[in-house]
């Protein structure tokens, strides 16, 4: 299997544990991952509010550069999935304004044609590689460790671009956790919006969501939250020393990358994932399986 790999600006700078960890567990099970050469930033669901054509250039741009290579493009983070996937639905349901991103990308001498399919690497271990196939390739179990999924809200909505699955009742992310031998649990705030786009223009407000969603997972009984966007775990994690001041009952719950957790199933250390980058101590988490 090999994939155009999108990997974002998060991975690049402050979730280079993300990166490290997805490029671990491709080699692990088999899966090639090239990286875009000269990709750019997606517009992290803020620069179409601004200039639309710009955001759709943007994105039609790092389609065309999979295009080249004659892949689907792979990426791991929720907002990139929607940023890409908008842009290529408007762009093939509109001729007119196909052509007319082709007219500005052809002045670098790129053509977008929608060839490319986008998706990411949640969809791909569940549709593409499949759940049988990873199970034949766990050499750690995640036995007793019980975890809250968290969606993240750009992975499911809206659903006439995202459409892996059903928006209001997503079963993927327990599917995964379940193959990897750990016990998923129920919480409240599973679909919930992690604050992350509106941290700035309303911190203190945000700081109640990030808190309200670790309390909701730590309340039901679980040991860690696993989220397929690094988005939503910086969010959940980073934050989560400030969001405690504005709460009496105790948060602190760890929160991994998926392809963190997916690395530990398949005997990779902590090292290699960079489970000592988080702000939050992951250690809880390793002491329930590196027995």
């Amino acid at each position: 299997m090999k994939y155009a790999f999108f990997p974002g600006c998060t991975l690049e700078g402050a979730a280079k544990e993300a990166l490290t960890s997805t490029q671990k567990i491709a080699e692990a099970l088999g899966i090639e991952l090239v990286e875009l050469e000269g990709w750019t930033c997606c517009g992290a669901s803020h620069v179409q509010d601004i200039d639309d054509l710009l955001a759709l250039s943007l994105n039609a741009r790092n389609i065309a550069l999979a295009e080249k290579l004659n892949l689907p493009l792979l990426t791991v983070c929720n907002t990139c999935t929607l940023m890409l996937r908008s842009a290529k639905q408007q762009l093939d349901q509109t001729p007119e304004l196909k052509d007319k991103v082709n007219t500005i990308l052809g002045q670098s001498g790129y053509t977008y044609s929608g060839s490319s399919e986008v998706t990411h690497l949640l969809w791909v271990l569940l549709k593409n590689y499949g759940l049988d196939n990873l199970k034949k390739k766990i050499k750690r179990p995640l036995t007793g460790l019980k975890v809250a999924s968290f969606y993240g809200c750009h992975i499911l909505r809206p659903p006439d671009i995202m459409g892996f699955e059903n928006s209001l009742n997503p079963q993927s992310l327990e599917k995964l956790v379940e193959a990897l031998g750990a016990e998923n649990v129920a919480f409240e705030k599973r679909l919930d919006c992690c604050g992350f786009h509106a941290v700035f223009p309303a911190e203190q407000e945000v700081l109640k969501i990030t808190g309200l969603d670790c309390l909701s997972a730590r309340e039901a009984g679980a040991h860690c939250m696993v989220t397929p966007c690094p988005l939503c775990q910086m969010q959940l994690d980073m934050y989560q020393p400030d969001s405690q001041k504005q709460f009496k009952e105790t948060l602190t719950i760890p929160v991994l990358h998926l392809s963190q957790l997916i690395g530990l199933a398949l005997g990779l250390s902590p090292q290699d994932l960079g489970l000592g980058r988080h702000i939050v101590d992951t250690h809880p988490v390793l002491e329930k399986i590196l027995k």
